[in-house]
């Protein structure tokens, strides 16, 4: 009779893996894992830095040093609160198949190597590759090797991600009504009509010619009229313009995401609600990842530290720029910006400069966050101190990190767990204002 493969399996992780999540050893309930001595020579690489990838790098080594204490004797260190194991393989003798496909000596194929003999050695177990590069799981399922994406954080479905506006056709004409006399919210009888509204939800209310905005109160747990706001000299150009305003400035509203493709305006309305509530808040911080070109680090770059990063700020400086055009020269608004500027009450900085900091009473701007692992999110967030609002804008669609999808990015996991929280709300700003042309490139290109 052939044998019955065990139940539990044995998990080979890629370099990635770790680098993506620190903690990862311990989601993979009563399943074996073994770390590749190739992976602890890369993460070695990865041990001096500042970037969230080396902190990752240095708390996974500093678990598995723990680890390797264990008073067993066997090389098979058992994980806390699961009867799984870990084990570091050495092992560099090439197998013949592999060494005949991939003939060049380098990390990944090192890595393939010690799964391929591990999958040899144990017929009976499933054996699985873990990694979160593509090529790589590409290149083990071509030596027949189960490989999958590490999908912890993975979030189910592109189409299941929240967009914060909700359309209902057919609503009481009355409701509509009430929205817009003194009253400013719906009755409780007309509100039943709406299934299960989320709080700080956004709806498009119609009814025939009537129509209405209206945002879900958790406080009050009512609908309550939208009002066409503006921010610094900037106005909401369409309706989910008018919801994102509307949320930056509500001060029971402490963590907000806005989503959408180039030109649909994110950063530049999260920046001028900032400026708007100036006086309300400490500091106004506007950072964003510092993606380098390559994936090669910045200090390959010519020039000075400011000369390095300032390409990488550029387009946030442009919003800021975009906003002092909307006063006349002398006017004192665009004097102000300037003055917050230099008195370092307006900070733009690369992300990688506020990491380990704690931020009491900031209006916290992150731009691109959709280059964010989901640990870098909760890092940022967790961080807030007390009258702290954070805004986090970016298109879950154009990633730049090679080991994140629209799936797997910080953004969409925010949005899939915050989702329903009262101090949180989303929108996706679906329709471009930059101009005519971009928007059309935008759809089309």
């Amino acid at each position: 009779m052939p044998k019955t493969k065990s139940k539990t399996k044995l998990f080979i992780l890629d370099t990635n893996v770790i680098l993506h999540d620190s903690e990862c050893l311990y989601n993979f309930q009563d399943n074996d894992i073994v770390i590749p001595i190739s992976v602890l020579e890369e993460l070695d690489q990865f041990k001096r830095g500042n970037e969230q990838i080396h902190y990752n790098a240095r708390e996974f080594l500093r678990q598995l040093d723990t680890l390797s204490y264990s008073d067993t004797k066997t090389d098979h260190k058992v994980l806390k609160d699961h009867q799984g194991t870990v084990r570091v393989v050495v092992n560099h003798n090439w197998h013949q198949d592999v060494e005949a496909s991939f003939q060049e000596d380098n990390p990944d194929h090192r890595i393939l190597n010690c799964a391929f003999k591990l999958a040899e050695d144990n017929p009976d177990r499933e054996v699985v590759l873990i990694s979160k590069d593509t090529n790589m799981r590409l290149k083990a399922r071509s030596l027949h090797l189960h490989a999958e994406d590490y999908t912890t954080d993975k979030i189910e479905s592109i189409e299941k991600i929240y967009t914060g506006v909700r359309l209902i056709e057919n609503f009481p004409s009355e409701a509509i009504d009430q929205l817009y006399s003194d009253q400013g919210f719906i009755d409780s009888d007309l509100l039943a009509k709406i299934d299960n509204p989320i709080p700080n939800e956004n709806f498009i209310l119609r009814n025939g010619q009537k129509s209405g905005l209206a945002t879900y109160c958790p406080q009050s747990e009512n609908l309550v009229h939208v009002d066409k706001l503006h921010a610094y000299g900037i106005k909401p150009r369409n309706v989910e313009q008018s919801f994102a305003i509307r949320a930056l400035l509500d001060p029971d509203i402490k963590l907000i995401s806005i989503t959408g493709k180039a030109g649909t305006g994110k950063t530049l309305l999260a920046l001028a609600a900032a400026l708007e509530q100036r006086s309300d808040y400490r500091q106004i911080y506007l950072a964003r990842p510092i993606i380098p070109l390559s994936n090669r680090d910045i200090g390959f770059l010519p020039g000075d530290i400011q000369s390095k990063i300032d390409p990488y700020m550029k387009p946030l400086f442009d919003n800021l720029s975009f906003i002092k055009h909307q006063f006349k020269k002398n006017d004192p608004r665009a004097k102000k910006i300037d003055e917050l500027l230099e008195v370092d009450k307006l900070v733009i900085t690369p992300l990688t400069y506020i990491r380990g900091r704690s931020f009491q009473k900031v209006f916290f701007i992150i731009d691109e966050a959709q280059n964010l692992t989901p640990h870098e999110v909760k890092t940022i967030i967790t961080r807030a101190g007390e009258g702290t609002k954070i805004v986090f804008t970016g298109d879950i669609n154009q990633i730049d990190q090679p080991y994140l999808d629209s799936l797997s990015n910080g953004l969409s996991y925010l949005i899939n767990r915050f989702t329903g929280q009262s101090v949180y709300t989303h929108v996706t700003l679906q329709k471009g204002e930059r101009s005519a042309l971009a928007d059309l490139a935008s759809n089309l290109l």
